[in-house]
């Protein structure tokens, strides 16, 4: 009998780590918080956010620090357990910067497309959770795992980006990217 009883429970236990458990995804959007900028589709960069102190040996005239994150927490309630992973874009203030008189609109679409690139990454990230199949025994290793992929095609992205570019020099390629990031943005779609 007692046999019997803990292999009933290594069953019920082993099936209780490999279950699917129950997750929710959402985006956290919003209004600035200190240096931080958080990414809202109808809200452009403007220069004064560029509040960085120029990196004078750098070629660039402008540069966009920007990335995206996530914090999760989970509840078990009724022996249902939701993972609820919370995703954010950002623009980080401090850390971006332009050289002084450098500033124009063309150069400024150029940093503004470096962000929209990053929500565009994030938002891949979003459709890769959503997909995921969470267990208590993989969220976190498939949690590092989807973000590690996800900021790996955010750098060649931004790299392809400024590469093709050569950090928007060359404006007929230029004017290319402007499309093609515009037409990603127009086919989100984030609930």
């Amino acid at each position: 009998m007692m046999k019997y009883f803990l292999s009933a429970l290594f069953i019920f236990l082993t099936s209780t780590v490999y279950s699917q458990i129950f997750t929710t995804v959402q985006w956290q959007g919003g209004t600035p918080v200190g240096d931080t900028i958080l990414y809202q589709p109808e809200q452009k960069l403007e220069w004064k956010d560029f509040q960085g102190e120029p990196d004078k040996k750098s070629i660039a005239i402008a540069i966009t620090s920007s990335g995206f994150g996530f914090s999760m927490s989970m509840r078990t309630r009724n022996s249902k357990t939701t993972l609820m992973i919370t995703v954010n874009c950002f623009f980080n203030k401090k850390t971006s910067w332009v050289k002084s008189g450098m500033k124009s609109n063309y150069a400024l679409v150029h940093e503004q497309h470096h962000f929209d690139i990053t929500y565009i990454t994030a938002c891949m990230f979003v459709k890769k959770l959503k997909a995921a199949n969470f267990t208590l025994a993989n969220y976190e290793s498939l949690l590092d795992k989807l973000n590690n992929e996800s900021y790996a095609e955010l750098e060649k992205m931004q790299n392809d980006y400024d590469g093709q570019t050569k950090n928007g020099q060359l404006k007929d390629v230029q004017a290319e990217w402007n499309k093609k990031i515009d037409q990603q943005l127009a086919a989100l779609i984030i609930n």
